[in-house]
């Protein structure tokens, strides 16, 4: 391997650990193993529990990404193990212990667990009951109240950690998602103007369309990283002390009109790839005012703060100038749907940039 590529790998690597969503999951590696060993500690050193090792599994298993799902999981989990505790000894006490109890516990179990307000955790149900219909639990009643005592801790260890450790509150991965895909579309419309101007054939025509597949993939990791940044300011007492907090709704507007841009970005490559005009025969009076503003409004998406101003007057004033030449018709459904697409991206760069979705909080 080459001394260059080995550079670019690891300028690759460092870069990724600046990303703010790798900094929010290391963070939540760190705080798990907290909340586990702490949760062993208070079972097992403090405590003394016969199973003491139930806490940490259950502190391991309630810090999620967000308060509000350790809180709701967390709940769950402690609901679903004290079903699981009664479905156990409810059915020693009437049949006894067996394979028919056992197989009866397991059914009613997974039917719980497809209870909607237990559908995260409740399996625990089900596992409760296996783990103290094959182990014997049920005989001593103090196992019982262990195992109760046991997910108790773990789930308000966890929760506590995840709480009042640096709660995650990841207002900057949708920004930078956004940001990309602002980038990735702005790039696209140079390039296609570029490439127009190169000449292009058929494949890298479709090789466009394709890349507005990607980045409508953009699109949807973007769509659920705001969902999970509004998520993450819920019970979070770090929303009120970030100088920063996402405004989901507006991001959210951004993003529809940043897809609608993609889509039209995939109809001007879909009127080419259907044309039998090539670009190379684009009359002059249309194909280079129109490449040079396909490449400024490239610039624009990629950059809404780049100082390029007066896009749509200058595609309005294309159209009135071509209208006025008396240019072969059978050109103009061609120049028509392309400078119509054109004025499309430019209203959604103009009503994009006029919404900023994350401020000072």
């Amino acid at each position: 391997m080459q001394s260059s590529d080995l550079a670019a790998r690891l300028r690759g690597r460092l870069r990724r650990l600046r990303d703010p969503a790798v900094h929010t999951d290391l963070l939540q590696v760190v705080k798990a193993t907290v909340a586990a060993v702490g949760a062993w500690m208070v079972a097992d050193r403090v405590l003394d529990l016969e199973q003491a090792f139930l806490a940490p599994w259950v502190a391991l298993l309630t810090v999620h990404a967000t308060v509000y799902r350790s809180v709701l999981r967390g709940g769950q989990s402690v609901a679903a193990t004290v079903l699981g505790v009664l479905l156990a000894y409810g059915l020693v006490e009437t049949i006894g212990y067996g394979a028919v109890s056992l197989g009866l516990g397991l059914f009613l179990g997974l039917l719980a667990a497809r209870w909607r307000p237990l559908r995260l955790e409740g399996v625990a149900v089900a596992t409760t009951a296996l783990f103290l219909l094959t182990m014997g639990g049920t005989r001593q009643e103090s196992l019982l109240v262990d195992r109760l005592i046991d997910t108790a801790i773990g789930v308000v260890t966890g929760v506590l950690v995840n709480l009042l450790v640096v709660p995650p509150l990841d207002d900057r991965s949708a920004e930078h998602q956004l940001d990309r895909i602002h980038r990735r579309l702005g790039e696209l419309l140079r390039r296609m103007s570029r490439e127009l101007d190169e000449g292009v054939d058929d494949d890298g025509v479709r090789a466009w369309i394709e890349e507005t597949r990607g980045i409508d993939d953009e699109v949807d990791r973007a769509e659920w990283l705001l969902e999970y940044s509004q998520e993450a300011q819920w019970w979070n007492p770090r929303r009120h002390r970030s100088r920063r907090v996402s405004d989901t709704e507006r991001g959210r507007e951004v993003l529809v009109r940043l897809e609608e841009g993609v889509a039209q970005a995939r109809a001007i490559a879909r009127t080419l790839e259907e044309s039998v005009v090539a670009a190379e025969e684009w009359d002059p009076r249309f194909r280079d005012p129109y490449l040079a503003l396909l490449d400024r409004v490239g610039r624009r998406v990629a950059d809404p703060d780049s100082g390029v101003e007066g896009l749509r007057e200058q595609v309005d004033d294309l159209a009135t100038e071509l209208s006025a030449d008396d240019l072969p018709a059978l050109r103009w459904p061609l120049y028509g749907s392309l400078i119509t697409s054109l004025r499309h991206v430019v209203t959604i760069v103009d009503d994009v940039a006029s919404t900023q979705p994350y401020g000072e909080g």
